[in-house]
């Protein structure tokens, strides 16, 4: 676990977006919902308002407007028939008083069209309209009456406009005190959501501060039940988190530590072959020259002569075990063009053959025409040397294969016998099976060490290749395992 001190967010609501434009906030999209939702409720009201009150201006008008036809129609058939009661100056004096209704116009007209009486204008708000729109919209559609009254004819034609003053009016004071209202709502609203959320201003801080790397951050665990829940569910990830960087920072300085080692270790052996091949190789070659040149000079000497070939024998079979040794100390490098992966192992596998004849071994070599990188090369090569060695050693096996196999992304390594088998929990294999641990996991790659049903070890690494060496074979495949008989 790190060991970094834990940083608290305060409770606040600074956090802004990084780039680009600042979007809505949340505070105020809600208010917005909020005051648009209050705003349709007080609209489908006034709907319902503006329907009720057309159909009263209408029932207004018709009552009106009927009362005046019945006024009328008894003054007209009255004037009609020549009733002296309904003289023409009094049937003036009667429209005079019908036509001070407001609900109504009233024309007399003689018979060449003249105008001879006309009602006039309402006094009741004079001067003051409804919009055209409004009243063609609202105003009840009534035709106009025409009544024959002797030698005039009357002419009465309904008026809603005073009423649709009245109702104009009435919908702009509502109009006015609802959007008063509703811009009430609307900053009572972002008050209270600004209060309401304002916890949420640490958790943004939180998350980007987590999102810079931060992973000590905590947020605290109080307030409303949700975002308690949510500053322990973020405190958990921030935990497992800060755990998980850790743990990665641990691995790979045991990586670079296990690297480091090896590169020393391989830069040892480098210098030991240098040596072996310089200083003891020379010395044996020299020996084993002198050895002969006393064979060839002592030839009246029985005695030295033999013991002068027993020398150059010895020393013939030393230069071969250096040869073997230099084969283990020296791995192929990536990219020559005088030995790749699957020569190296033959090779190495040959003389392994030959100093053990008394085991069955069997190989399949398929690491394909292309050079692989040098940590892969040198990984394969010591885990093909060092599961042989043990298998010497421990294995007591009779049979031995091993599989060199270049796959889409990776390398397979795999080396089983039929012996006895090997415990990893014992540590049977010491420091050699720890080594080849080490190097598998330097190049990211995983060793896998089973025992069948059947018996005897298998060793399996499984090298990962980079995408340029491993799209030059992407065609080959694990072939199937074949049973140790």
């Amino acid at each position: 676990m790190s060991n970094a001190t834990t940083t608290a967010v305060p409770d606040d609501t600074g956090w802004q977006s990084r780039s680009g434009p600042r979007p809505m906030s949340l505070r105020l999209r809600l208010s917005f919902v909020l005051t648009a939702l209050a705003a349709a409720l007080v609209l489908a009201g006034a709907a319902m308002w503006v329907r009720d009150a057309r159909i009263a201006i209408a029932e207004e008008v018709t009552a009106a407007n009927r009362v005046a036809a019945q006024w009328l129609g008894a003054a007209a058939r009255g004037a009609a028939e020549g009733d002296p009661a309904w003289s023409e100056e009094r049937l003036i004096a009667h429209l005079t008083a019908v036509g001070r209704i407001r609900a109504h116009h009233l024309e007399a007209r003689d018979p060449v069209g003249r105008v001879v009486y006309r009602s006039p204008p309402s006094a009741y708000k004079a001067g003051h309209d409804a919009p055209a729109w409004f009243a063609d919209w609202l105003g009840p559609d009534m035709p106009a009456l025409q009544l024959p009254a002797g030698r005039l004819t009357l002419s009465l034609q309904p008026d809603a406009s005073r009423a649709l003053v009245d109702l104009w009016d009435d919908l702009s004071a509502a109009a006015g005190r609802a959007l008063l209202a509703l811009a009430g709502l609307f900053a009572g609203c972002w008050l209270a959501l600004d209060r309401a959320l304002r916890p949420l201003g640490s958790v943004m801080a939180a998350l980007d501060h987590a999102g810079q790397g931060r992973f000590d951050t905590r947020l605290p665990e109080t307030g409303p039940a949700e975002l308690a829940r949510l500053a322990q569910a973020f405190n958990g990830m921030a935990g497992q988190l800060d755990h998980a960087v850790s743990e990665n920072v641990r691995l790979t300085q045991q990586q670079a530590v296990a690297r480091t080692v090896t590169e020393r270790l391989e830069a040892d052996r480098r210098a030991i072959a240098r040596e072996l091949h310089d200083e003891l190789g020379q010395s044996i070659t020299a020996v084993a020259a002198l050895a002969g040149a006393i064979v060839q000079r002592c030839t009246d000497n029985p005695a030295v002569s033999k013991s002068a070939e027993v020398i150059r024998d010895v020393a013939s079979r030393m230069h071969d075990d250096v040869r073997a040794l230099l084969t283990r100390l020296r791995p192929p490098t990536a990219g020559s063009n005088e030995e790749t992966l699957a020569d190296a192992v033959g090779s190495y596998l040959a003389a392994w053959q030959s100093r053990h004849p008394d085991i069955e071994l069997s190989s399949e070599l398929f690491a394909g025409p292309y050079p692989l990188p040098d940590d892969i090369t040198l990984t394969a090569l010591r885990v093909v040397q060092e599961s042989c060695t043990n298998i010497v050693r421990h294995a007591q096996a009779r049979r031995v294969r091993v599989r060199l196999l270049r796959e889409e992304t990776g390398l397979v390594v795999e080396v089983s016998d039929d012996g006895r088998g090997i415990e990893p929990a014992t540590g049977q294999a010491g420091f050699g099976l720890t080594g080849m641990r080490e190097r598998v996991a330097a190049v990211d790659g995983q060793l896998d060490i089973a025992s069948p049903h059947g018996g005897g070890t298998r060793i399996r690494a499984r090298l990962p290749l980079p995408p340029v060496a491993a799209a030059t074979d992407a065609t080959t495949r694990l072939a199937p395992e074949p049973a140790l008989s």
